[in-house]
């Protein structure tokens, strides 16, 4: 017998989740969830919007989530984590993410429509402050001026990128490009057509290929660059 230890596979956790709010951000969230295979409690006062997302979500309801005592009825306390994806009410969004760190939701995020509601849901405590337009028009930005075809933020200054093979690189193995030597950058995957695999240092970059790329911010912005 050898001394190979049994492989041990990474369970699965399916999160129960309460997104607030259900307009296209949250609605989008939403679904997204349920279709990963987590549990999804959707909240909404409009009840068109309830009755058209109910047999898309795991549950949902109409209710007003200003109020403390709706929140325990609904049992949002026990759940994972919730989603304050409230839109133009910046009131109803504050109050909302307040009373459910108040009622003491193990995590809580909520979208900012604006720096100054986002520095608000800080200062009173959200764990997590996303501001969905802001940083889908950065990611689009990099789209439209041909840098990539797309732009990931992992954290402010590290980000991943899908670009296709710059012309000096083509034909040439990792080994040989010295990409990471050069501009402080890695490639982590190439696709050639049948899907994205791994980067070796074998690995040889071809004319169409796709890549994707990790790394600091600006030189991986001045990687993007070159023809």
């Amino acid at each position: 017998m050898g001394n190979s230890k049994p492989k041990v596979k990474r369970r699965f956790h399916s999160a129960n989740v309460a997104v607030i709010g259900l307009g296209r951000f949250g609605s989008a969230l939403a679904t997204e969830l349920v279709n990963s295979g987590h549990q999804v409690l959707g909240i909404d006062s409009d009840d068109r919007i309830i009755q058209h997302l109910a047999p898309t979500l795991t549950h949902v309801v109409a209710a007003d989530t200003t109020d403390e005592e709706n929140l325990r009825e609904l049992g949002i306390a026990e759940m994972d984590s919730a989603v304050v994806a409230i839109g133009a009410d910046l009131e109803a969004s504050i109050l909302t993410a307040s009373l459910l760190l108040q009622i003491g939701v193990k995590q809580v995020w909520a979208k900012a429509n604006s720096a100054s509601h986002g520095r608000i849901l800080t200062q009173i405590g959200v764990h997590h402050v996303i501001f969905p337009e802001y940083e889908m028009g950065r990611r689009v930005a990099h789209q439209v001026s041909g840098e990539s075809l797309d732009y990931v933020h992992i954290d402010e200054d590290f980000v991943m990128v899908k670009t296709y093979v710059p012309v000096v690189f083509e034909e040439q193995p990792l080994s040989e490009a010295k990409i990471r030597a050069s501009y402080g950058v890695t490639v982590v995957a190439v696709n050639d057509g049948s899907g994205y695999k791994p980067a070796f240092p074998d690995t040889v970059l071809r004319k169409g290929n796709t890549i994707v790329i990790a790394g600091p911010k600006g030189p991986l912005d001045q990687f993007c660059q070159l023809d």
